[in-house]
């Protein structure tokens, strides 16, 4: 099969893949048409099926589907226009090459992240790490294979590992360079702080949101979580577990982000400030590896309100 990563504008395909989304709209004419989000796992791409003939036969989202078509550019981003349809058969596809995973080893990022759970010694936090991350095969499980998120950033197997550890590597910089930071508490947020998204999200195929992550959303959840391994610490302080919980809430920074308090506390804003610079970081360089080695102004971005190419070499 041709992977994603591989597709060029003006490539014509005849490829299985899996169908993530699917949606019948309408044009300003009032013309139905389907709107796709194929994937393998070297990433998604965005697919249209402008004329309904009778070759673009029935599916559903989650389905792999054969199709035919031209691969176009729109916005500076590739996109498929399909002609023809059909669902896959068995046997014609491997399920494995259709889910997208970290480029780096899950369990080499786990044991590296595992140090920074050594790293914490006060001895309530550190049995709070243990909880989560040591004892709880089940939770240790559903962490490594998840994704950071459905679609933005790190959307892929180990994608929420990934993250993880990279918010952590920043936060313990920080702690090297301003003193007034508590060493400890910080870490324990960075590894912490997305652990709701274990319930927010399920797993491949589908990375889609839970009924939970719909209604309450992977802040509130993991502060739940945290919560509740807290009450099977003896003597857990109020006031750490407070500014723990605090962390995690503010994470986001901004209200209109989904935080439910901005940052009060250094260490918070600090988490704020490592989590928003790896999330834009992997956004951008996920950009860039779809668009290969162009050059080219790649159009406005409404991530990040700005049209963006990549640095010339």
């Amino acid at each position: 099969m041709r992977y994603i990563h591989e597709l060029k504008s003006g490539d014509m395909v005849s490829d299985i893949y899996l169908c993530k989304s699917k949606q019948t709209l309408k044009t300003k004419a009032g013309k139905s048409y389907y709107s796709m989000m194929l994937q393998d796992k070297t990433g998604t791409v965005d697919a249209k099926v402008w004329e309904l003939t009778p070759g673009i036969e029935y599916f559903e989202p989650m389905d792999f589907i054969k199709v035919e078509g031209q691969v176009t550019s729109f916005q500076g981003a590739l996109q498929l226009n399909l002609r023809r349809i059909r669902r896959a058969k068995e046997g014609e596809y491997i399920p494995a090459d259709y889910m997208p995973c970290s480029r780096y080893n899950i369990e080499d990022m786990y044991k590296e992240l595992m140090g920074y759970v050594d790293s914490v010694k006060e001895p309530h936090l550190h049995e709070l790490l243990e909880l989560f991350f040591v004892k709880n095969t089940a939770f240790i499980k559903s962490f490594k294979e998840h994704s950071a998120a459905k679609s933005i950033h790190h959307g892929f197997v180990g994608g929420l590992l990934e993250h993880t550890l990279s918010v952590t590597k920043l936060c313990d910089f920080y702690t090297t360079r301003y003193v007034h930071l508590n060493h400890d508490l910080l870490i324990t947020a960075a590894i912490c702080h997305d652990i709701g998204k274990t319930k927010e999200l399920s797993l491949f195929p589908s990375n889609d949101y839970t009924d939970e992550g719909q209604l309450i959303g992977h802040i509130v959840t993991g502060v739940e979580m945290i919560h509740d391994a807290i009450r099977e610490i003896p003597g857990f302080p109020v006031v750490l577990a407070n500014e723990l919980k605090h962390c995690i809430v503010a994470h986001h920074g901004e209200l209109e982000y989904g935080s439910p308090k901005k940052p009060a506390l250094m260490e918070a804003m600090a988490l704020n400030l490592a989590d928003n610079t790896d999330a834009r970081m992997e956004t951008m360089t996920e950009i860039f590896d779809r668009s290969e080695d162009n050059l080219e102004w790649l159009g406005f971005n409404r991530i990040f309100e700005s049209n963006i190419r990549r640095t010339s070499k």
